[in-house]
């Protein structure tokens, strides 16, 4: 089975926001989570219609979320509460990018990191941790999907530049079957840094406040 992976910019406090809010949200947010709440039903339409039974539903894994509570003890919860996140992210989102479709993606980018670190790419650059790599550390803790998809990771758009540096660095000395994907990830990080890079100035600071890349493997 194959795997999808796509990205998209949001400020990360606008996604927290919802988690554990208990109702605690402004009119905005609740117009937004008005659109959450109808995603979440619309996909767990497709799953029922398919006989995918995670034992939690993903309309009450978003209900537990903005609880503050992931607690459920059904197999499958880690599979509906990651989608319920996702919703959450997408809704709060710029349009997601398509980064590419792979058969095996984790074990791809493992051994991506693997040439990465053997030609001295800092650890805190390689890219399957921040790809696989869940929320960020002051987000609450989301269980993993238990067949490792839907997955959710993240990367700070300042921090962006410099893996896009580090990997050119190392680019023409790589196994040449990883530089296409290489070459394409670079690309879609100096791209996300120049459009962060060009709105950091006053007139943007109450404009646009999107932080991070939130990647989305289905």
């Amino acid at each position: 089975m194959s795997h999808n992976i796509a990205y998209s910019t949001a400020d990360k406090a606008d996604v927290l926001a919802f988690l554990g809010s208990n109702g605690n949200l402004t009119s905005d947010q609740r117009r937004t989570l008005d659109d959450i709440r109808e995603y979440a039903q619309a996909h767990q339409d497709s799953l029922d219609h398919q006989g995918v039974d995670w034992g939690l539903s993903i309309p009450d894994a978003l209900d537990h979320l903005l609880a503050g509570r992931t607690d459920s003890d059904a197999e499958c919860a880690g599979n509906a509460y990651n989608s319920a996140v996702q919703h959450i992210i997408d809704r709060n989102a710029s349009d997601p990018y398509d980064l590419g479709t792979y058969s095996k993606p984790s074990t791809f980018f493992g051994l991506v990191d693997d040439e990465m670190r053997r030609l001295g790419v800092p650890a805190d650059q390689l890219a399957h941790d921040y790809l696989y790599g869940g929320l960020p550390d002051d987000f609450p803790h989301i269980p993993h999907s238990i067949d490792g998809y839907p997955a959710i990771g993240h990367l700070p758009l300042a921090k962006t530049k410099a893996a896009a540096d580090a990997y050119r660095a190392v680019l023409n000395r790589m196994d040449p079957d990883f530089r296409y994907e290489v070459q394409k990830l670079i690309d879609k990080l100096d791209f996300e840094h120049d459009e962060w890079a060009s709105r950091q100035g006053d007139y943007w600071k109450d404009k646009h406040t999107q932080d991070t890349l939130f990647f989305k493997l289905t």
